[in-house]
Order: structure tokens, then C-alpha cells, then sequence
């Protein structure tokens, strides 16, 4: 039976009295009150479980009050905001390498909670001297399975060692909170450099996001804080929770996805992160691609840490087909395996452009007898292939240097030298550089007349007077006709698109550059 101190403190029943003995039950309903008392114990027992269970700390993310035995406290630089983690070594170091190397015995020479209630303290210098290498000495030094379950291990913020433009990382304290390490456990690796923070983060709404149920098991920091923002989304990835990120601008997404893919990479937890934030940004379907298409170097890059292969692959077509217009952004901030990925693809490009380009010039015509035309046995068909030779050539090539120099200027007064010319803008202006890609696809394009129209052909053929009738026009028309059809045949290979934009929103000159760049399997730079 449960004592009266035990019962809830409200039931909605008057208790009874402490000093009264049970009632005695009559023999003839002795049956029917024991069930009675039966189910009213049963129903006490129930009341006395859950009104305890309503005051018991809960034991789910973020903090696992029951089975946790690692303690984060995350902080904002002023101190003002504090979000508490108590979560589990045996998940973390699975996920984390940061937190598998911080955890070890051998890294951590602190207190630890021996089985019988005590503290024993684990020390580095344990088995230094001369003869320490018996089994008994080692076993003293390791602790054991059960002092290890015992163990509880506490993490800060350390915003004293971080940089203006760095995030800080985790230290782990003892228990008086002094730092065990100094500057925290031997990292995994070196911290990469991280973007400023001011550069690509922006504020979001996040009332307008359509979270899931589970999304919302912890409640996310503010959004002026995104230190705390960026490591809630690390430790919500690692319990398989969805990370808090903007679904509606994908803007704002990409600088979230970038700042905590930044941070997984500090605590080497990218394997895990990636595939979270490859997941997110797909969902923008369309929109990523067009995003992508404006930023691909940015993109690139991310995709990399998150080891997305259709965000890299998207990414390298448009960096390949622009190069070396994205070079210069890529220039130190990229793996050797990315760079020369990026090059192999860029030489193998140029090789097929050198492959189409040397058919396209010797592309020609033929008389009805199968001979190759000339000026003696079809004169309009030489006219034909000579003048699409001339419109390829002032399309592919420079134009040559001017032979006569600029006139010669007096030199400026000395007074006046100070406020003349740089000599610089006194040159010829460069000619403007030549767009290949647009050339092919205007050769690729099925539409005759996007190059060379009539009226071209009209000005062309009237050079000559005698020559120029509307059947020779027509005629004339017609050979070159066919010369486009050949050339429209030799540049398909240049014209595959292996990009998911849709570049029909573009018309026929599509982005300006060839997409035709394939990475196949196995190529990838985290592939083996």
C-alpha cells in the first residue's frame, strides 16, 4: 500500500487520516472489496508514477539527463545567451573525430568518477619510469570499462583564443572549470580558415519556416546570435535532428549551409553534416541551379565540404566552360584534387574544340558528279564555302595587330606631366575578346538564318552586278544552306548540355559557353 507522503499533492480526493487503521472488511463482501481495494491500490500506483514523472528532468535532446556524460555549454561573446548540451560521448565521438580524440583516456588527464563513488585521477606521466611495462602497471594506468561508462566530460566555448574572423571552438574544462589542455584537445586537423562572418551571413526569419514536428524537439537560438545557431545545428544533425536552415531564400540557405558545413569541418564531422546540407539545398530544385549558375565558384567549394556531386558536378560545368574566368576565386581556397579535376576537364575541352574547329575548316561542297567545287565547275558553291570560311575565321580568331602605329605625341609640358594621360590609355583599346561558345552554338543552332541571313547574302552577291539575278540568289542561298548543315553536324559534340538548368529560359545562344564538360564515375575528388 503507498504511504499518504507519497501521493500526489493534488488528487481531487480528501486523504485520509494518517493514525486511522484499515477498515475491517465483512466476511460475505471480502471478495468483492478485495477487488475493490485491488484496483484502487493499482490506480494509486498509477497517480504516484506519473505525478513523479512530471518533475523528473527529461531525457531527450538537448539534454539527456539520465544517460548523458558530456556537457556543452555554448556561449555568446558577451555572455548574455547560454544553450546547455548534455549529450552523449559514444554518439559524438562516432560522428566527430574532434570529439573521439578529446575523449580518450590518453588525451584527458583529469578526474574521472571511480565505480565506488570515489575520484582517481588518470595521469600522463602514469608508467613513465623504468619497469612500468608489467600488465599490472598498465591495467592501473587504463581505466577500466566501468570507470570510463563513469566519466563525464565538460566543453566551453573558448572565445578568448578565437580570431575577429573565426569561430570559436569547444575546450574541455574539470570540474573547478579550469581548461584541461590549455587551447583545448590536439585537434584532428588544423582548423580551416573560415569565411567572415559579417562577408556571407545574413538574418532569416525563421517564423515563415515549415519545420516538421521533430524539427522543433529543441527550440533554436535567436538568429542575432549565429555562433549558438551554427553549433545547435551541428549537435541537431549529429541525433539525426534536421538542422535549422532557411527554406524559402536560397540565399540565405547558402551562407547557413556554408557556416555550418565550416564548423563540421573543425570538429571533422563533415561526413555526416554534408549529406544533411546536400539534402537541403536540392530542395530548391530549380532555383539552386540558377543560383548555381550565378555563383559557381562559391558554389563549388561548398560542394565540396559537403561532397555533393550534383552541386560539385553543376558547379565544374560552369567553372570549365568559363575558364579561366573563376580562377582567381578558386586560387588557393580548393584541394590539389579539385584543381587538377578542374583542369583535366578544362584540357580535354579545348581538345574537342581543336577536334570541331580543324573539321569546320575543311568542310565543303560538291558538284552533282561528287567533285569538290571549285571556281571553274560550280562558282556559286565556291562563292558559298568561301564566304562561310571568312565568317568562321573573323569569328574564331583574333583580329592581327594593327600594322601603323598610333601618330606619335609631343611630350607634355613638365608642369602638365602630373595631371596627363597615363600612358596606358594613350594605347590602341584592346579588341574585345572572343566568346567560343556563343560561335558554336550560333553554329549548332537550327535556325539557318542566325548567321549569314539573306540580306547578307543580297549585299554579298550585288558586289558583282553581272552576277547578281534572283536565281543566282537563290541558288546561292541554297549552297550555303548546305555548308550550314554540315557545320551544324560537326559542332554536336559541343552542343550536349550535362547541366540540370534548364537552358531553354536562355534561347538559342544558351549561357554564352559551352556545358558539354562530363565528370564520370570514379572522378569525383572524395572518390577513390
Amino acid at each position: 500500500m503507498v504511504s499518504h507522503h507519497h501521493l500526489p499533492p493534488y488528487s481531487g480526493l480528501p486523504a485520509p487520516a494518517a493514525s486511522a487503521p484499515p477498515a475491517p472488511v465483512p466476511p460475505r463482501a471480502s471478495s468483492v472489496a478485495s477487488g475493490r481495494s485491488h484496483t484502487r491500490r493499482h490506480r494509486h500506483a498509477r497517480t504516484h508514477h506519473g505525478g513523479s514523472n512530471a518533475h523528473l528532468p527529461q531525457n531527450e535532446f538537448p539534454v539527456f539527463a539520465h544517460t548523458g556524460d558530456v556537457d556543452i555549454v555554448i556561449t555568446s561573446a558577451d555572455g548574455r545567451k547560454e544553450k546547455r548540451y548534455l549529450l552523449h560521448r559514444l554518439i559524438l565521438s562516432q560522428c566527430s573525430g574532434f570529439f573521439a580524440a578529446g575523449t580518450r583516456a590518453e588525451w584527458s588527464g583529469r578526474m574521472i568518477e571511480a565505480p565506488g563513488g570515489g575520484l582517481s585521477r588518470i595521469s600522463e606521466n602514469d608508467g613513465a619510469t623504468a619497469g612500468s611495462s608489467s600488465r599490472a602497471s598498465s591495467q592501473e594506468r587504463r581505466p577500466s570499462y566501468d570507470q570510463q561508462a563513469g566519466r563525464r566530460w565538460r566543453y566551453v566555448l573558448d572565445w578568448q583564443s578565437a580570431a575577429h574572423d573565426e569561430a570559436p571552438m569547444l575546450i574541455q574544462q574539470d570540474g573547478d572549470g579550469a581548461s584541461l589542455f590549455g587551447s583545448g584537445p590536439p585537434p584532428v586537423r588544423d582548423k580551416p580558415p573560415v569565411s567572415n562572418q559579417s562577408f556571407f551571413r545574413s538574418m532569416t526569419d525563421f517564423s515563415a519556416l515549415d519545420l516538421t514536428e521533430r524539427a522543433h524537439a529543441s527550440v533554436p537560438p535567436e538568429p542575432d546570435d549565429d555562433v549558438l545557431k551554427d553549433y545547435d545545428n551541428l549537435f541537431r544533425t549529429v541525433y539525426q535532428y534536421p538542422p535549422v536552415l532557411d527554406s524559402i531564400n536560397i540565399a540565405t540557405a547558402y551562407t547557413e549551409c556554408k557556416a555550418l558545413l565550416h564548423l563540421a569541418d573543425m570538429y571533422d564531422a563533415l561526413e555526416i553534416v554534408g549529406s544533411r546540407v546536400d539534402h537541403h539545398l536540392l530542395r530548391f530544385g530549380a532555383r539552386l541551379f540558377k543560383q548555381i549558375a550565378k555563383y559557381p565558384p562559391s558554389y563549388l567549394k561548398l560542394a565540396a565540404l559537403a561532397r555533393s556531386a550534383t552541386i560539385f558536378t553543376e558547379a565544374l560545368v560552369h567553372i570549365v566552360g568559363q575558364w579561366p574566368l573563376a580562377a582567381p576565386q578558386l586560387h588557393g581556397q580548393t584541394s590539389a584534387a579539385v584543381r587538377e579535376l578542374i583542369e583535366d576537364k578544362v584540357d580535354e575541352l579545348q581538345d574537342l574544340q581543336d577536334r570541331v574547329e580543324a573539321k569546320l575548316w575543311r568542310l565543303t561542297l560538291t558538284t552533282s558528279r561528287g567533285e569538290r567545287v571549285t571556281p571553274g565547275n560550280d562558282y556559286l558553291g565556291w562563292l558559298a564555302t568561301s564566304l562561310f570560311r571568312q565568317w568562321l575565321a573573323e569569328n574564331t580568331t583574333p583580329a592581327p595587330p594593327p600594322i601603323l602605329k598610333p601618330p606619335s605625341r609631343p611630350a607634355p609640358h613638365a608642369s602638365a606631366r602630373a595631371s596627363s594621360t597615363p600612358i596606358a590609355s594613350q594605347r590602341p583599346p584592346p579588341f574585345a575578346p572572343l566568346n567560343p561558345g556563343r560561335i558554336y552554338r550560333t553554329l549548332g543552332s537550327p535556325t539557318p538564318s542566325s548567321y549569314l541571313p539573306h540580306e547578307d547574302l543580297k549585299r554579298f552577291l550585288k558586289l558583282q552586278p553581272d552576277l547578281y539575278t534572283r536565281d543566282n540568289l537563290k541558288r546561292f542561298e541554297r549552297r550555303l544552306d548546305e555548308i550550314k548543315n554540315l557545320a551544324r553536324d560537326a559542332v554536336k559534340p559541343l552542343m550536349r548540355n550535362f547541366l540540370e538548368l534548364d537552358l531553354a529560359a536562355f534561347g538559342s545562344g544558351g549561357l554564352g559557353y559551352l556545358t558539354c564538360a562530363r565528370v564520370g564515375g570514379g572522378e569525383l575528388p572524395w572518390e577513390d
